[in-house]
């Protein structure tokens, strides 16, 4: 298996397993969550599109180390999973952090 590929697929699955089974926010069943992944993605095809298109390409990725999959503007299909990924995580780790810190203001007020 190519690198980039394994080891976006491998930061997606880490990241979902980790909201599921530690973080538990339930960001996944948020409409907030799902709208911000839209906007991203809003952003993210025109420049990386941009950035990666294979007719004239800022970014040139070695062909052996990518699953060579470009679904949408020449974009690579790891580059989503990444961004998935990426994105998600800070996600839940906001909303995690903001419930821990709400509990101990809470704990502290009582």
């Amino acid at each position: 298996m190519n690198i980039y590929p394994a080891m976006a697929t491998t930061s997606a699955i880490i990241v979902i397993v980790l909201e599921l089974a530690v973080f538990r926010t339930g960001v996944f069943r948020s409409v907030t969550y799902w709208l911000s992944m839209v906007i991203v993605l809003g952003f993210m095809i025109p420049v990386d599109g941009w950035l990666t298109k294979l007719t004239a390409p800022i970014v040139i990725y070695n062909d052996n180390d990518t699953s060579a999959i470009r679904p949408i503007w020449d974009i690579l299909i790891e580059e989503y999973a990444y961004a998935f990924a990426l994105i998600t995580l800070v996600l839940v780790m906001w909303v995690w952090s903001g419930r821990r810190e709400t509990q101990r203001s809470t704990t502290e007020a009582a």
